[in-house]
């Protein structure tokens, strides 16, 4: 496998990576075709495997910097979002890190946003194949100067010497995704015994991880990006217990070393807020409800209501114009009335799916509208509304 890559960094591979930038997948098989009839047939294949991974690379890193970097399967899979990694790299910068080791740092996304902010990185992955492609990385976008790559098992590196670690322990098996954090590769107890090895470190654990799993001497931070859940890390030598909610591109950060009470139940004002995923994982929404003069409109329910509309980074606010128990035919009735043609179905406390409500309200009409199922109170209700506009003036 590495030398069929090899042959992809040669002038004839460059040449028919160039050529299939703006490569259809559609188009694949004639493509195939075409192109064998200049160029080996596995140096063919190669580079359209390398092109459908850089196309579906762009989502997480760019179309500027997919483009220029290469990628295997797992890589495309599992490396860290670049706004998420840019973060953390900024991060690590803050606190004066000068050399990092990136444990299990397969094709060197992180590493690339490490050396970036100008940190020298060691990146450690026993996969060669991931090996190389992070070391093509580094020399694709001119940081080989900063990154150094090497093939080995992260449990035999010595960090000694080392300001900091990030280790990002696989969280998959054979038989798919693991939650069991001694199941990850390598497993969590390991991870955390390297952070605790130097000053500053990141282990980077599933966004589902117990608040009780938390070590006591760690900060658990939650980041999203654009209102998706991307990650969870622990982080040492910097806010022992602090938990914090992050999020992303705007930066917005919510912490707290001291957790507030729950926000009282309250009936269901003019506004509903939706807290984003990472302050709602962070268990951060009394934090967020603070600043709102919010409530809740259940004890088990992340939905704040309040009467005053009031800007926050930390929730998504609805004006809310009918509190009703729940019952489909009652909808159904209410959107032909009022034309709604365009309906988000949201869903928090509910068994019922989103599907099934448009198959069996089926909207039509010009007008649009937000329906929650949820709970108020402990009764099964819907809330039917609208976004407020992030200006509250337009």
């Amino acid at each position: 496998m590495t030398e069929e890559f090899d042959r992809l960094l040669g002038p004839a591979g460059q040449e028919l990576l160039a050529e299939l930038r703006e490569h259809d997948p559609a188009d694949e098989l004639a493509a195939a075709t075409r192109l064998r009839r200049t160029y080996d047939a596995g140096l063919v294949s190669a580079a359209l495997g390398q092109a459908r991974l850089r196309q579906r690379a762009v989502a997480k890193f760019g179309e500027a910097d997919a483009y220029r970097m290469y990628f295997t399967p797992n890589g495309v899979e599992q490396s860290t979002r670049k706004s998420v990694a840019t973060h953390r790299a900024e991060r690590f910068r803050a606190l004066g890190v000068r050399r990092l080791a990136d444990l299990c740092g397969g094709i060197g996304g992180d590493a690339v946003a490490l050396a970036r902010a100008g940190i020298e990185v060691l990146a450690v992955d026993r996969d060669p194949l991931a090996c190389a492609a992070a070391r093509a990385n580094a020399a694709a976008l001119g940081l080989a100067g900063l990154i150094e790559v090497r093939c080995a098992d992260v449990t035999e590196v010595d960090t000694a010497g080392y300001d900091a670690v990030f280790v990002d322990p696989a969280r998959r098996t054979g038989r798919g995704r693991t939650f069991d954090p001694e199941a990850y590769e390598p497993p969590l107890s390991w991870a955390l015994a390297a952070a605790r090895a130097v000053p500053f470190a990141a282990v980077k654990v599933a966004p589902g991880i117990p608040h009780e799993a938390v070590p006591p001497e760690a900060e658990a931070e939650w980041v999203s990006d654009r209102g998706d859940v991307k990650e969870a890390a622990l982080w040492f030598g910097t806010e022992p217990g602090a938990v914090r909610a992050t999020l992303l591109p705007g930066g917005a950060s919510l912490r707290t070393a001291a957790p507030l009470p729950d926000p009282e139940v309250r009936p269901v004002g003019r506004y509903l807020y939706e807290p984003d995923g990472a302050v709602i994982r962070a268990h951060l929404v009394a934090e967020a409800a603070a600043p709102l003069d919010g409530g809740l409109i259940d004890e088990t329910i992340a939905y704040v209501t309040a009467d005053e509309l009031r800007p926050t980074p930390y929730a998504t606010a609805y004006e809310i114009g009918d509190v009703l128990p729940f019952g489909l035919k009652r909808l159904k009735a209410l959107l032909r009335e009022r034309e709604v043609g365009v309906l988000t179905v949201k869903k928090r406390g509910s068994a019922v799916e989103p599907e099934e409500v448009r198959r069996r309200v089926r909207p039509r009409g010009p007008h649009a509208a937000t329906v929650f199922l949820t709970r108020v109170a402990g009764a099964p209700s819907m809330l039917i509304g609208r976004p407020v506009p992030t200006d509250p003036h337009t």
